[in-house]
């Protein structure tokens, strides 16, 4: 694990941030899609941000998600983060987990959302794992070799617009992430390696006019989004799937059917 101490996140150019007083949560209703995607955004990190009281730190691959949405830390419990994540055990919203999420590929503008959780921390307790799926256990298991923290969310607050929203915990620990943008970044980046042909026939369909390029910036189990870009600015398009994928064997199918 690594682990470094850092300032407060500073927002992205062009995107409204997540306003950054504890206290401070989204302004939009939340609907289902919303629960997702906050699940999406924090099983697909690779990092995230750690802020407890004044001392913030980011953590890399040192983060699992329960099926619950419970969000499991390895962090050492000797170092000046353990500690206080002992001092903050069982205070409610005093733990912050801050995930921005970014598109998997080389484009302008590449912030997606930013997500927020305020929660209660406490050791993780192994029973837990009776709970957990195979892939989750395994994910578990990947984690660093030091102490495991599990933070149950209090609030968790999505922004992918100028509204944020505050996401409803029920929806939130019901939710699944969606099984192919968990997988994003894998996806897009076999398509761009291996069928570019596809890509340029799809790009076909979105009427790149006075685009320098058509490339694709997110893909989930509902559809594909295409980015024509020009020297000025860029446009994105969804494509929708005739149904909703399941798995990953079912892309191919889904991105034929547009074509035909």
């Amino acid at each position: 694990m690594a682990l470094h101490p850092a300032g407060r996140p500073a927002p992205a150019a062009g995107v409204v941030p997540v306003a950054a007083g504890p206290s401070a949560g989204g302004t939009g209703t939340s609907t289902p899609r919303d629960a997702v995607a906050a699940r999406c955004v924090l099983t697909a990190a690779s990092s995230l941000r750690l802020t407890l009281g004044d001392t913030t730190a980011d953590l890399l691959a040192a983060h699992a998600v329960l099926p619950d949405g419970t969000v499991v830390l390895a962090v050492d419990a000797m170092s000046r983060t353990g500690g206080l994540l002992v001092a903050a055990r069982g205070h409610s919203g005093a733990v912050r987990l801050d995930v921005t999420h970014l598109a998997p590929v080389a484009v302008r503008s590449r912030v997606r959302a930013r997500l927020r959780i305020l929660g209660t921390a406490r050791r993780f307790d192994p029973a837990a794992l009776d709970a957990c799926d195979p892939a989750t256990v395994m994910s578990l298991l990947d984690l660093p070799p030091v102490a495991l923290w599990a933070i149950a969310p209090d609030e968790v607050v999505l922004d992918r617009t100028a509204d944020p929203v505050s996401v409803d915990l029920g929806a939130y620990r019901a939710a699944r992430p969606d099984p192919i943008a968990v997988d994003e970044a894998a996806h897009l980046a076999h398509l761009t390696r291996c069928h570019r042909d596809v890509l340029d026939r799809l790009g076909t369909l979105v009427d790149p006019a006075a685009s320098t390029r058509v490339v694709p910036v997110a893909l989930d189990a509902e559809g594909i989004v295409l980015r024509a870009e020009r020297p000025d600015g860029h446009t994105d398009t969804r494509l929708p799937f005739a149904r909703p994928v399941t798995a990953g064997a079912g892309l191919a199918e889904a991105l034929r059917t547009l074509l035909a």
